[in-house]
């Protein structure tokens, strides 16, 4: 189909200000980074992310509460032992995040809402893993530290257990 020019100059403003607008957007959202709860909360799942694609169980352990407790059943032990065997298990792993919610209560709690894409490679006859799943994290601040003493999850879409 072939435009005529009055149509084509119509629609060039228009081209433009959606990349002006997406533009506007990312530098505001680049703005001076906050000091408060939310975003040491942040850079606690920052943290974490690169912890985990770099295979770091130590630095999660580090992470995670002494009496970290959840309604599985699962203590401290207990997810350091299914991190060491997922670990063994992917040959790579990278991860995806989308913070849904961070709720602050006081300057010592908060609970965090994410979702996130997994993937890795592994030895295997497909070579290649691939999840999404749901988590609601507890944090407690302690000493200075945030660390993680509960949490729920699921697959993607489905109960948080």
């Amino acid at each position: 189909m072939i435009r005529d020019q009055a149509e084509t100059e119509r629609l060039t403003p228009w081209r433009l200000s959606v990349p002006a607008l997406a533009l506007v957007v990312l530098l505001c959202a680049c703005g001076a980074p906050s000091t408060g709860p939310e975003s040491e909360i942040r850079g606690w799942l920052d943290r974490g992310v690169a912890a985990t694609e770099a295979k770091e169980r130590g630095e999660l352990m580090d992470m995670i509460s002494p009496a970290y407790a959840d309604a599985r059943g699962y203590n401290r032990a207990r997810v350091g032992n299914i991190l060491r065997a997922y670990f063994l298990r992917m040959n790579k792993i990278e991860l995806i995040t989308t913070v849904s919610e961070i709720a602050i209560m006081g300057d010592t709690a908060a609970e965090v809402l994410l979702t996130v894409g997994m993937a890795g490679t592994k030895d295997s006859l497909l070579g290649f893993s691939a999840d999404a799943y749901g988590f609601s994290l507890e944090l407690e601040k302690t000493g200075g530290d945030w660390l993680l003493i509960s949490a729920r999850w699921g697959e993607f879409g489905e109960e948080l257990r």
